[in-house]
């Protein structure tokens, strides 16, 4: 009888559709242009490497979209996922701020990335197609996909990006376990990555080098399609599965959040904490969302907002967003997954507007707060995850000085079992703060494309 309860209040707290930001967003998109003739893309133009579906969720004005009998039933595998109260570590901050945080590392790929892998196999499969292609920084998208196209019983090819392939060779392993085949990027498999090795044979590698890899190959097969984690809308609209679950349980409890606190590379695990709370910031709510990401790639905090590519190839279209170039080349810092020279255009507008904040950390204060967060949770987070948890202490630490009562919610948005290189390094005391030379910056602003 226990157990039937449990299950059926746990369904109760999934939602059965997820939310479109795009329809209520004061200011729209600026369009994404085909990378050859700079004009307005198409459904055409994408449906290349995109079933109908996804291209359908890209470009929806519709506030709500219901999400598949399919994909539900996949979901029930760990969702909803727990909300915690961070007692202990708000007891070690000695702060009155409340901190909660959506622990999204017990999915069974470790992090959030499978909110947006099992819809993408799902649409991709009923589609027709037999293998995805993807890129992957740290591994937690790549081994996300891995286990959505084993349940589909698809093919997988996973370029990932050089220096975490060397940093984190579990992860590795764990994507091959679900029958992926995982190439270290640049690769001599493409033109893309031979073209780079000319140059650079030695390149730590980028996600821009190992999209542009993907999206070759499957530009190349017709029974191949490609499949971001991060970035474009309809991964965006996947992910709000986690605010919006969050929104439920703090109802629950009478709570309700004055900052919301995410960590950010392409913006995935920012916007499906933050973007449901938006809604409500856009009909006059006072919540303050945050997008936290590394001194070491300052998309946000230092680049410019311009049209730009999405991969050092110059294959895929161009957006408008917050970007560093698209020949920017990230220090090999081990939040892999916060490596990316651009950011999604929702986040970009929505920042560009002043509807969110963004801070840039260094990675050995974020290794931190990843201890911290250790000793007091219990739970060892993902490097990338880390950022979230350091901008929550600031937070924390500055309602401390204040006095103010306030409640702080961030997303744990993965595990850091794989990651135990990277604390190696930082518990050994080599980790080293990266902070991007303003020249090489500059360098590759000043190569974007003249839209």
């Amino acid at each position: 009888m226990n157990e039937t309860r449990k299950h059926i209040l746990a369904e109760s707290e999934i939602p059965r559709q997820w939310y479109n930001i795009q329809a209520d967003m004061p200011n729209k998109l600026a369009p994404s242009l085909h990378p050859g003739t700079k004009q307005p893309i198409t459904a055409e133009d994408l449906s290349s490497i995109f079933p109908l579906e996804l291209i359908k969720q890209e470009v929806s004005q519709e506030r709500w979209i219901d999400i598949p009998d399919e994909v539900m039933e996949k979901y029930r595998i760990w969702r909803p996922t727990p909300l915690i109260r961070a007692v202990a570590l708000e007891r070690a901050l000695d702060t009155p701020a409340k901190i909660y945080y959506k622990y999204e590392g017990t999915s069974p790929a470790g992090s959030h990335k499978v909110n947006t892998a099992i819809p993408q196999a799902y649409y991709n499969k009923i589609a027709g197609i037999k293998n995805l292609t993807t890129e992957t920084g740290a591994g937690q998208w790549g081994s996300s996909l891995s286990l959505a196209c084993s349940f589909y019983d698809m093919a997988c090819t996973v370029y990932m990006v050089k220096v975490s392939y060397q940093q984190k060779p579990y992860r590795r392993s764990f994507m091959q376990i679900y029958g992926a085949d995982v190439i270290p990027s640049p690769s001599e498999k493409t033109e893309a990555g031979r073209n780079l090795l000319a140059i650079d044979p030695n390149s730590n590698g980028s996600l821009g080098i190992a999209i542009s890899e993907a999206v070759e190959v499957a530009m190349s097969n017709r029974d191949t399609n490609y499949a971001l984690g991060s970035v474009m809308n309809h991964v965006i609209l996947h992910q709000t599965i986690i605010g919006l679950e969050v929104k439920k349980q703090l109802e629950k409890i009478g709570d309700y959040p004055d900052v919301v606190v995410g960590a950010c590379g392409g913006g995935s695990n920012f916007s499906g904490i933050a973007f449901p709370f938006l809604q409500d910031k856009f009909m006059g709510t006072k919540v303050r969302a945050v997008a936290v990401e590394p001194t070491a790639c300052p998309t946000l905090t230092r680049g410019v907002f311009a049209y730009d590519y999405g991969d050092l190839g110059k294959l895929t279209p161009l957006s408008k967003m917050y970007t560093l170039g698209s020949s920017f080349m990230p220090s090999g810092i081990h939040a892999g997954g916060l490596r990316y020279h651009g950011e999604s255009p929702l986040v970009s507008q929505l920042y560009h507007d002043g509807f969110i904040e963004a801070q840039a950390f260094n990675q050995r204060e974020t290794f931190e707060a990843a201890i911290l967060f250790s000793k007091t949770e219990g739970i060892v987070p993902a490097p990338e995850a880390a950022h979230a948890i350091r901008g929550a202490i600031v937070e924390a630490l500055k309602a401390k000085e204040s006095g103010e009562s306030k409640t702080i919610l961030f997303c744990l948005s993965g595990h850091g079992h794989f990651d135990m290189g990277a604390y190696d390094q930082y518990l050994a005391g080599n980790l080293v703060d990266v902070r991007c030379d303003e020249e090489e910056i500059q360098r590759n602003i000043a190569k974007l494309p003249q839209i």
